[in-house]
């Protein structure tokens, strides 16, 4: 099986606590009330990089990191990635 799949598959179980939205939508800069629906958007991506370390599915997409608890499908935090200086 695709790393991946099995939170693609559990996608509607997604959910994050109202301090994660607000988490969330700072980190990222979003403007959208719906964080969980923007989260399930870019699961769904085809570029989308999905891997599990541990506890976590760490997914890589949009030039953002979502963290999701692998075993309840709560989304912990979301950060934009840092370019490395050489």
């Amino acid at each position: 099986m695709e790393e991946g799949n099995e939170l693609r598959e559990n996608v509607g179980r997604l959910h994050t606590t109202e301090l994660g939205v607000v988490r969330i939508k700072r980190n990222l800069s979003l403007d959208t009330e719906d964080v969980i629906g923007w989260c399930k958007e870019q699961i769904s991506c085809f570029d989308a990089v999905i891997e599990r370390k541990g506890k976590n599915w760490y997914l890589n997409t949009d030039n953002c990191i979502i963290t999701i608890n692998a075993y309840s499908y709560t989304v912990i935090t979301a950060h934009k990635v840092k370019n490395k200086k050489r």
